[in-house]
């Protein structure tokens, strides 16, 4: 089992470096990048539509069914891969946060609410109707891309903002979560964590960093994802465990020490009681 590589935009672009925006027709983009087909992640944030076909795509260990009207949303970072059947088309777009928050400026990409999360479901299907309905914009980006005309970063970033627009739209009206009023303390939890799950484990860091009690925080977490702050930390802990226990170079201990763990029984009780599994039976699997 090789190591999964993390992909930047560059490893897409017949000119690196020139903007840190990619835009394809999916068939185009398969035909000259067909390691995309094996697992491995980007930095950078990806959305792909598929238009016609079928297939599965797996982000990170879940796994997707691909059908005409499939869109997926993903977040720098995440693992993911796919089997298609021969007669895939659809869009596939890749866009750096730094390039979409400098041009908008009182706006930023992680605001959209399917971003803001990495616990987020980032499958969205549109029906018949609504791929009607979405489908010009994608038409007018690949028209765009492939045109010379004056503004044309500043166009295809505006056409860009407005599928995210659409995508929230119907992302808002089917996971209600996302409007709670409580979302922003979830996001700033998130981000916490993120920045420090390696490090501390005990939820109370976490209330005390956010100034509010822990009973408050684990409310406001239950009442929005269903789930305590324990319960968070050891599903981000395990998530990042399953990533780099794909990569075959690294022991199992050395796993538990980037993770933070200085008791390695420790570390493979968290992930059993998680996944069923110890690390060195999900390596096999995923093998």
């Amino acid at each position: 089992m090789k190591k999964n590589p993390v992909y930047s935009i560059d490893n897409f672009k017949a000119n690196p470096g020139k903007e840190k925006l990619y835009i394809n027709t999916f068939q185009n983009h398969l035909t000259a990048h067909s390691f995309i087909e094996k697992p491995h992640r980007h930095n950078f944030y990806l959305l792909v539509l598929f238009t016609k076909g079928s297939g599965s795509h797996e982000i990170d260990f879940t796994k997707y069914t691909i059908q005409p009207g499939s869109l997926f949303v993903l977040q720098p970072g995440q693992m993911h891969h796919w089997q298609l059947s021969n007669d895939i088309e659809g869009y596939i777009f890749f866009y750096s946060q730094e390039i979409y928050n400098l041009y908008f400026g009182n706006k930023k990409i992680e605001d959209y609410p399917f971003y803001q999360s990495v616990m987020n479901q980032p499958e969205i299907i549109f029906q018949t109707d609504e791929l009607a309905a979405i489908l010009p914009y994608f038409d007018l980006m690949i028209h765009e891309s492939q045109s010379s005309h004056p503004k044309k970063d500043e166009k295809l970033l505006n056409l860009l903002d407005c599928i995210h627009i659409e995508i929230s739209r119907k992302y808002l009206a089917e996971v209600t979560h996302t409007a709670h009023s409580y979302n922003y303390k979830i996001q700033q939890l998130e981000q916490l964590l993120e920045q420090y799950y390696t490090t501390e484990k005990l939820p109370s860091f976490y209330a005390e960093k956010m100034n509010i009690t822990l009973k408050h925080l684990n409310r406001i977490s239950k009442t929005i994802l269903n789930q305590t702050v324990t319960e968070l930390i050891a599903n981000r802990i395990v998530l990042e465990a399953k990533r780099l226990l794909t990569d075959a170079s690294k022991a199992v201990n050395q796993v538990a020490d980037n993770l933070g763990f200085e008791n390695y029984s420790y570390f493979t009780r968290l992930f059993k009681k998680q996944t069923g599994m110890t690390p060195s039976e999900f390596r096999k699997k995923v093998n």
